[in-house]
């Protein structure tokens, strides 16, 4: 891959390669299993026992031998969950109930509803298959096996395999720390009157909660006021606390734009400048920590909150899977649909907003009629960037390729 010019306008797989160079996950901390939601596994989980743990029914009714099908037979136990059976006595069933042992010598489950009870006795269908209604130990899981590998995030059923084998504390890598920065003398916080010229920030709580889905951990949320030492010492300041310093605005070229000078005086701009609507604005750098000798990666994005959303869909989301090595957020599920709207292109790609409806026909992607970088309306029911190349036209009834972004 071509390496851009500083000034030239770069791809998405140009800033990607750019920001995920020499990228290495966190190291790793053990966290009780209970505190381990929406976390990355640190290592392979390998299985300590067997699940299940013994052969046992799927229902509540009886267990009894197939080659006893049609039989009238004697009920010689009763056996409920998390009761140990004696062996099965022949000739005779056993009344058990779902998720109790099966007992040794029986090889079938007949539910309740099939059987004719008569006293101390059952009678039985005519036809029964050994094995029918039996959950046999280890379906699930066999003792040695790699229960979740390294690189998983935990999600509820994953925290519920971990917890079926005893697991307490587990290992997870440490989340990213980043300090998110907002730039502008015009961007204040809700709850303070707008004065003219003012608007509030809607990217702070956006980003925070995108960065959250992604695995991140916002530990400060800083205002830089338009002036050049200030912003230069604030993200020194945010470099020496965070693995990450993301801003929003600051990165074009307005005069009072000062995000970029800083992070080229203080440590290094990788790249500036994307060839995508909406999100032209970019920088991707790193920045040394004073205090023990690493470095903080920074993504400098755009002011607009559209192309603030989209960019952290585009970049923050692989950046922070890296961090954590998390590979399912390596690259967003691609899904092709057809389009049900028309569009041109021009030199830059555009990543239109759409929602996705399934339909016997295949998916269909409609787009957000109004797609400027400041309707940030177009994002809340949005399922899917539609990436539409540079150059472009799609017509309706088009295929097109969607980035899957909905919850």
């Amino acid at each position: 891959m071509a390496e851009p010019t500083q000034d030239a306008l770069s791809t998405v797989d140009q800033a990607l390669a750019a920001l995920l160079k020499d990228v290495m996950p966190l190291e790793a901390e053990t966290v009780p299993l209970e505190s381990a939601a929406g976390r990355v596994l640190a290592d392979d989980q390998v299985a300590r026992i067997n699940v299940p743990a013994f052969d046992n029914s799927a229902m509540d009714g009886y267990a009894l031998r197939a080659a006893d099908a049609g039989k009238r037979l004697p009920v010689s136990q009763r056996i409920a969950a998390g009761s140990s059976p004696e062996p099965l006595a022949p000739g005779s069933c056993a009344r058990l109930f779902t998720g109790a042992p099966l007992p040794p010598e029986a090889d079938c489950v007949v539910m309740q509803e099939r059987v004719e009870r008569e006293g101390d006795h059952a009678r039985f269908p005519d036809e029964l298959t050994a094995g029918d209604s039996i959950r046999r130990r280890g379906r699930d899981v066999t003792s040695g096996q790699v229960l979740l590998a390294a690189g998983t995030r935990l999600n509820a059923a994953a925290l519920g395999h971990l917890a079926g084998q005893g697991v307490v504390d587990v290992a997870v890598r440490r989340c990213p720390r980043v300090v998110l920065l907002s730039t502008g003398d015009e961007v204040i916080d809700p709850g303070t009157p707008l004065a003219a010229g003012q608007l509030y920030n809607s990217n702070r709580p956006m980003l925070t909660r995108l960065l959250e889905d992604f695995g991140a951990k916002v530990i400060r949320r800083v205002n830089v006021p338009d002036d050049p030492e200030q912003t230069r010492t604030i993200i020194r300041d945010a470099a020496d606390v965070a693995d990450v310093v993301i801003s929003t605005g600051g990165v074009s070229v307005g005069e009072e734009d000062h995000v970029r000078h800083a992070l080229e005086s203080l440590g290094q701009l990788d790249l500036w400048r994307l060839a995508i609507r909406p999100g032209k604005p970019l920088a991707l750098g790193r920045l040394p920590e004073s205090q023990n000798g690493g470095e903080a990666r920074f993504v400098g994005l755009p002011g607009n909150p559209v192309s603030s959303f989209v960019g952290a869909w585009l970049f923050l989301r692989p950046l922070m899977g890296a961090l954590t090595g998390c590979t399912a957020l390596d690259a967003l599920p691609r899904i092709t649909a057809r389009a049900n709207f028309a569009t041109r292109t021009g030199p830059r790609s555009h990543y239109m907003r759409a929602s996705l409806a399934f339909t016997p026909e295949g998916p269909v992607a409609t787009a957000f009629a109004d797609q400027n970088s400041g309707v940030l309306s177009s994002c809340i029911a949005a399922d899917v960037l539609v990436e539409v190349p540079a150059n472009a036209a799609v017509e309706e009834g088009d295929t097109v390729t969607c980035l899957w972004i909905a919850s």
